[in-house]
């Protein structure tokens, strides 16, 4: 599936016009790696600090993340940044963002591709 047919709203028609656009998991994990810790080089999502997204029938989206340490220095701002780029899809509700600590983050969240970049192998 390419880039822009995962951002797209997914919309039906029917007989009282176009339903409201149905919010993917594909569209807000997008969306999600768009945002990048400002001291390490890969986006939050292939860190392995978004943990579960769930998203309702009304458009409502709640992300539960995890930062790499408590002690984080964007502790505060990358949930914001989260909560922010989720809003801006097409079709989205309320957006809450969670900031949990169980599990805790190790380098095994990591994509393969994450490892690759940071050399972690």
């Amino acid at each position: 599936m390419a880039d822009e047919e995962k951002l797209a709203p997914v919309t039906a028609w029917t007989p009282d016009g176009e339903t409201k656009p149905r919010v993917t998991e594909d569209a807000v994990i997008a969306a999600i790696a768009t945002v990048f810790d400002p001291e390490i080089p890969v986006n939050i999502y292939e860190l392995g600090l978004i943990y579960a997204v769930e998203i309702e029938e009304s458009g409502d989206v709640r992300v539960e993340m995890t930062l790499t340490a408590p002690g984080c220095p964007s502790a505060q701002e990358l949930p914001e940044q989260v909560k922010h780029v989720v809003e801006i899809i097409d079709g989205v509700g309320e957006v809450t963002v969670d900031t949990v600590w169980d599990p805790p983050w190790d380098q095994t969240r990591m994509s393969e591709e994450a490892r690759l970049m940071l050399n972690m192998f």
